[in-house]
């Protein structure tokens, strides 16, 4: 009678596991276990399939992105047009109007970007590489906020809200108060983040608690925000002399230093602020948090399968409260990019549309933080370039537009790119020996 307990375990290999798994606390001893269950009971969504795509991808979206971008800017160029009415007796010269276009214009978007090798000084060369990042600023950081939650499975669509929310905070921590110059920048930054914080975490909760569509909360308290700085704005407080839709100046006490200050630099105009230092460093909070924390691994598992994470012991409510707050508390750190670092007051359209940016951001850094981070500066890039652009080559300024949408697409639909440059599929030799567990290795990859 003794044998029978063990001869039921040894017919039952998992139930010891499993019990091991929902004993021991995630991040400990039972983190093998764990990891070993979500392997086995992960059936990964389409988010997820989208996420764990290759860095290859998202470059060769680019691309053709930027391929498609030129042949809508070869169209709306007037000489190429005229050029096309006689295509058939001389295409070359269709050809040759429509190449000049493409090339002028991202030659202006590459010199109002990056290097402009036509201006008067070093300083003036090196300018747009700068303005690309004071722009990625508020790109980068609520790209990693809408990252985070993708990550977990979560479509956080409120950074736009939860920008404007942040910065109502921050700008009136601002212009408010008299406090010592470091301790007021602090003050005002950590406003900024928990008003973002907040603003994140009603959605969280909502969906934790009620079961609400995150999708849905957000958008709406998108709406909410909006009104409420149009509100605030018009407030005494926020707009003493009721002239125009622009609070009082953040004191320079709050505001972000400039990183190549006039005294090292006499002849820049250079804009860039210590936020972009701020960026990089939540890019590596953000990673450690998301590789070497334990919090992280919770959340990557219950984006991954939250019924899987669920049975080892993981809270799905706690960790999607926990990566709302997290993503509301980085977008409204973006904010004070823009309140703190350029422009310095609180305006109507202080989070112009780096909330909805932010989730191409995230995409094509594939929800990665030094994936978004790069991402964020190509976004500020295409933004401080496309104003170059359209003055020097009469290109519409919505092209950038385009292309950030045409990224997206092509993002969410690798077969498309691979298709386009004739790559293989990954997943076919796998499916193939999946189905054959008996095949040998040749037979499987014939």
């Amino acid at each position: 009678m003794s044998d029978q307990p063990h001869a039921s375990k040894s017919e039952r290999p998992d139930a010891g596991e499993e019990q091991s798994v929902a004993a021991s606390p995630p991040g400990e001893t039972g983190d093998t276990g764990s990891r070993a269950t979500l392997r086995e009971q992960e059936r990964p969504s389409v988010l997820f399939q989208i996420l764990s795509g290759s860095a290859l991808m998202s470059v060769l979206a680019v691309v053709l992105a930027l391929f498609i971008g030129g042949l809508l800017i070869a169209f709306a160029d007037e000489d190429t047009r005229e050029a096309a009415t006689y295509f058939f007796a001389r295409p070359l010269d269709t050809l040759s109007a429509g190449w000049s276009a493409m090339w002028e214009a991202y030659v202006a978007m590459f010199r109002g970007s990056v290097f402009d090798w036509q201006a008067d000084s070093l300083a003036g060369m090196v300018d747009p590489l700068t303005e690309s990042m004071v722009f990625s600023v508020p790109l980068i950081l609520a790209g990693l906020g809408i990252a985070i939650g993708f990550r977990a499975g979560l479509f956080n669509i409120g950074a736009q809200g939860q920008i404007i929310v942040g910065a109502i905070v921050c700008a009136w921590l601002g212009f408010a108060f008299d406090l010592p110059p470091v301790i007021h920048l602090l003050v005002a930054i950590m406003g900024g983040l928990i008003g973002g914080a907040v603003w994140g975490g009603i959605p969280g909760v909502l969906k934790a608690r009620f079961g609400a569509n995150e999708v849905i909360v957000t958008i709406m308290l998108n709406y909410v925000a909006v009104y409420l700085i149009s509100f605030m704005l018009k407030q005494p407080s926020f707009n003493p002399g009721r002239t125009g839709q622009r609070s009082p100046a953040v004191s320079p006490d709050a505001t972000y230093p400039l990183l190549v200050p006039q005294w090292l630099w006499p002849d820049n105009g250079f804009r860039l602020h210590w936020g972009f230092v701020v960026a990089i460093l939540a890019t590596i909070a953000v990673w450690w948090l998301m590789e070497r924390s334990t919090v992280g691994f919770q959340i990557r598992a219950v984006g991954a399968n939250p019924a899987a994470a669920r049975t080892a012991g993981m809270s799905v409510g706690r960790i999607t409260v926990i990566t709302m707050v997290l993503a509301g508390a980085l977008a409204g750190l973006a904010a004070t990019g823009q309140v703190l670092g350029t422009e310095r007051s609180l305006t109507a359209g202080v989070a112009a549309s780096f909330g909805f940016d932010a989730i191409t951001v995230a995409l094509l850094g594939r929800s990665r933080p030094w994936g978004t981070f790069f991402a964020g500066i190509l976004f500020g890039a295409l933004k401080a370039g496309g104003f170059l652009m359209q003055s020097l080559t009469s290109t519409p300024i919505d092209i950038v537009l385009v292309v950030q949408s045409l990224i997206v697409l092509l993002i969410a639909a690798p077969p498309l790119v691979r298709n386009v440059f004739r790559l293989p599929d990954p997943d076919k030799p796998r499916r193939r020996r999946a189905s054959r567990p008996g095949s040998t290795t040749q037979e499987a990859t014939a």
